[in-house]
C-alpha cells in the first residue's frame, strides 16, 4: 500500500467517526429543546404566568397580580342587527328572531347533518375502495476496501425504480354487519332529526314563558307607580289635614314612611323588571346588548273553561314528542348494535385486485446502465374469520347486550317522565286559573277597600292607619293578581309544550287569545 493511500484510508475514519459523533450531538440538542419548553409554563404554583417576553404584574398593594394579558380582538359585543329599536315587537316577531338567531338551532342542525353523513359513511362500506399508489426509491451502494482496482477508486453501484399500482378491495358478504350498522346510523339520523324540531319547539316555548314573565315584571312596575301615586295622595291629604289643625305630624310621619315604602317598592320592581328583559334576551338567543321594544302581554282575557287531557290526547302527545321518538329511535340503534356485534362470530368474503407496472435500473462504476421494465396484474377472492381474541368479542357482544337494555329502560323512563308532565302541567294550569280568578275577586275587593278607608279619613271619620294599611293590601292583591294572570299563560303554555303541541308562533300567539 503506498503512503497516499493510507493517508486516504485514514481520512476516510476520521470522517466517518466525526459524522458520528455530530450526529449524537444533534440528537442531544434535540432531546434538550423538549424540556426547555417548561419554561412556557408558570413558575410555581402560587406564582402568577408571565409571557416570555414580559414581567410579572403587582397589584396596588405590592401581590403579585393573576391578571392575563388583554386581547382586545375577543371584547367586540355588538348588538344583534336587523332588530328594529323604534317599534314594539309582539311575541310571534320574537319568535322569528329566535328562531334564526338563537345558537340553539344551529347546534341541533349540525348534529343533525352530523348524523345523516355517518348514515351516507355506512351506506358507502358497500362500494369498493379503490387505491392508487407510487413506490420509488434509489439505493448506492460504495465499496471500502483497503485496496482499490488500478484507476479505479471509491467503486458502487446504483440500484433505482418506480412501481405505480393501483389495488381495489371490495368486502362482498359479511353476514349483515353493515347492514346491521346502517340501520343503527340511520335511526341514530332519525333522532338528531327530531331533536332538531324538539329544540325549536324548546326554543318557542322559552320565548313564550319569558315573555309572559316580562310582562308580569311590566305590571309590577306599573302597579308600584300606582301604589306611590296613593302614598303621595295620602302623604298630601295628611299635611293638607295637619295645615287645617284636623291632622298632627304623626299623620305626616306615617304618610311620609308609606311614600318611601312604595318608592323603594317601585325600585325594586323595575329591577326586576330589567332582570326579565335580559331573561327574554337570553331566551332568544340575541346580544344582551340588544336594545328593542316589547309589546305589552298583559290584560290578556283568560279562559274560563279547561278541559284536561284525555288518555287519548295523551297518547297522541307521546306519540309526537320529539324526545319520546329520539329516545325510541336510540332504543332501535342499540337493537341494531347487538346484531353487528353477533356479525363479529361469522366470517368476511372479500375481493382483490392489482393492477401494477414497474422499471428499474443498475448502474455499477465503470459499466454500462442496466434498465428492466414490467407490468402485472391479479386478483384474488378470499375468506377471512377470527379464531380466538381473547374474548374480545363476546365482550363487545355482552356490552352491546348492555347498551340495549339501557336504551329499552331509558325509553320506558322517558315516556312515563313525559306522561307525568303532562298530569303536573295540566293540575299547574289549573291551580294557576283558580288563583287568577281568586286574586282578581281579591283584587276587586281590595280597591273598594282602599278607596273606602282614605274616603272616610279624609271626612274625619276614620284613621290613616286604616287608609295605608287598606293601600298595602291593595298593592298585594294587584301584584297577586299580576303574578297569577302570568303563571296561568306560562301554564297554559307549558301544557302545550309537554303535549308537543308547541310547533310554531302560531300556537304560542293563540294561548293569549283563548
Amino acid at each position: 500500500m503506498t503512503l497516499q493511500n493510507a493517508c486516504w484510508l485514514i481520512m476516510k475514519r476520521m470522517n466517518r467517526h466525526l459524522r458520528s459523533g455530530l450526529l449524537i450531538a444533534a440528537a442531544g440538542s434535540l432531546a434538550a429543546c423538549a424540556t426547555s419548553a417548561l419554561e412556557n409554563a408558570p413558575e410555581h404554583p402560587a406564582a402568577p404566568w408571565k409571557p416570555k417576553d414580559g414581567q410579572a404584574a403587582e397589584a396596588p398593594g405590592g401581590a403579585p397580580s393573576f391578571s392575563v394579558t388583554p386581547q382586545p380582538e375577543v371584547a367586540a359585543l355588538e348588538a344583534t342587527p336587523d332588530i328594529s329599536s323604534r317599534r314594539a315587537h309582539d311575541l310571534p316577531e320574537l319568535i322569528d328572531i329566535a328562531q334564526s338567531r338563537n345558537p340553539a338551532t344551529r347546534l341541533a342542525w349540525q348534529q343533525a347533518r352530523q348524523a345523516a353523513l355517518s348514515e351516507g359513511m355506512v351506506a358507502a362500506t358497500y362500494l369498493p375502495v379503490i387505491s392508487a399508489s407510487v413506490i420509488g426509491g434509489r439505493q448506492r451502494v460504495g465499496s471500502s476496501a483497503d485496496a482499490a482496482l488500478p484507476g479505479l477508486r471509491d467503486p458502487s453501484a446504483t440500484v433505482g425504480g418506480v412501481t405505480p399500482m393501483v389495488t381495489l378491495q371490495w368486502l362482498l358478504f359479511d353476514f349483515g354487519q353493515r347492514r346491521a350498522l346502517r340501520d343503527a346510523a340511520r335511526h341514530n339520523s332519525a333522532a338528531a332529526n327530531v331533536l332538531f324540531n324538539g329544540a325549536h319547539q324548546k326554543i318557542i316555548f322559552d320565548v313564550t314563558r319569558a315573555y309572559f314573565l316580562y310582562g308580569a315584571a311590566r305590571s309590577r312596575v306599573r302597579i308600584a307607580t300606582q301604589t306611590l301615586g296613593n302614598g303621595q295622595a295620602i302623604e298630601a291629604a295628611a299635611v293638607d289635614r295637619m295645615e287645617k289643625g284636623l291632622g298632627n305630624t304623626v299623620e305626616v310621619a306615617q304618610a311620609k314612611q308609606q311614600v318611601a315604602q312604595a318608592r323603594f317598592g317601585l325600585v325594586q320592581a323595575q329591577g326586576a323588571e330589567r332582570g326579565a328583559y335580559q331573561a327574554l334576551l337570553a331566551a332568544m338567543g340575541v346580544s344582551p346588548m340588544t336594545q328593542m321594544q316589547i309589546r305589552d302581554a298583559s290584560g290578556r282575557a283568560l279562559s274560563a273553561s279547561f278541559q284536561a287531557p284525555t288518555d287519548a290526547a295523551i297518547r297522541a302527545a307521546l306519540a309526537r314528542r320529539p324526545d319520546v321518538l329520539a329516545s325510541y329511535a336510540a332504543m332501535k340503534a342499540s337493537r341494531a348494535g347487538v346484531a353487528a356485534a353477533q356479525s363479529e362470530f361469522m366470517p368476511k368474503v372479500f375481493l382483490s385486485a392489482v393492477a401494477a407496472s414497474g422499471s428499474n435500473s443498475l448502474s455499477a462504476t465503470g459499466l454500462p446502465t442496466i434498465g428492466q421494465q414490467g407490468s402485472t396484474t391479479g386478483f384474488l377472492v378470499g375468506a377471512t374469520m377470527p379464531i380466538y381474541d381473547g374474548g374480545l368479542r363476546a365482550a363487545q357482544l355482552r356490552k352491546a347486550e348492555a347498551l340495549a337494555d339501557s336504551g329499552e329502560t331509558t325509553f320506558n323512563r322517558v315516556k312515563n317522565d313525559a306522561v307525568r308532565e303532562i298530569i303536573v302541567a295540566t293540575d299547574t294550569l289549573r291551580s294557576a286559573l283558580a288563583s287568577y280568578k281568586a286574586a282578581s275577586a281579591l283584587a276587586d275587593a281590595a280597591r273598594v277597600t282602599y278607596d273606602a278607608a282614605f274616603a272616610a279619613w279624609k271626612s274625619g271619620v276614620g284613621s290613616i292607619t286604616a287608609a295605608t294599611a287598606a293601600d298595602s293590601g291593595l298593592l298585594v292583591a294587584r301584584q297577586a293578581q299580576a303574578d297569577a294572570h302570568a303563571a296561568s299563560l306560562v301554564a297554559a303554555a307549558n301544557l302545550a309544550f309537554v303535549l308537543g303541541a308547541m310547533t310554531s308562533r302560531d300556537t304560542a300567539s293563540g294561548l293569549m287569545h283563548r
